[in-house]
């Protein structure tokens, strides 16, 4: 059901939902058909002639119209840890900061629609209506650093568990 603070429009082959965090518009497969009822019912049609991947098809365009509306109502919230020894980030207007350990200091660019909050030195909380680019940035960001599996050191999740290897033994 789409709450009454969402509006979604329907035309062209392409979705746009619009509510009070912003506005998400994604283009339609062409064998997939979205209507809306009556009810504020969203309702994904699966093709006539159904095979395996079409009806994946239709169960991954119904979990992503579901990630707009919630996206545009309430938002999604990722929060990274970084873990090591004179390891921080810091926010620059468009561009995240960080200093992990090599050389020289990694900027990354923010792209348009992600917000970036940094309240301790070592946390990154990035927040958006677009999931799918939230993700993106965050698996970025990890990326430059990931945990190492001897001490933990790196850039993590914050819900992320990291199991340890034992070190070598003589």
């Amino acid at each position: 059901m789409v709450p009454a603070s969402t509006t979604v429009t329907i035309a062209n082959g392409e979705v746009s939902v619009k509510g009070p965090q912003g506005q998400l518009t994604w283009k339609l497969h062409p064998e997939i058909e979205v209507e809306m009822d009556e009810h504020h019912h969203l309702h994904v049609k699966m093709p006539a002639n159904l095979t395996k991947a079409r009806k994946a098809l239709s169960g991954t365009t119904r979990a992503l119209i579901a990630n707009m509306v919630k996206g545009v109502n309430t938002g999604f919230e990722k929060k990274l840890t970084l873990v090591g020894v004179g390891y921080r980030a810091q926010a620059q207007g468009h561009k995240i900061k960080l200093t992990v350990g090599f050389s020289h200091p990694v900027e990354h660019e923010v792209p348009a629609g992600v917000k970036v909050e940094i309240p301790t030195p070592t946390e990154i909380i990035l927040k958006s209506a677009d999931k799918h680019a939230l993700g993106q940035l965050a698996a970025n960001i990890r990326a430059y650093r990931p945990p190492e599996a001897y001490k933990g050191k790196g850039i993590r999740y914050a819900n992320e568990k990291i199991i340890l290897k034992e070190a070598k033994k003589k």
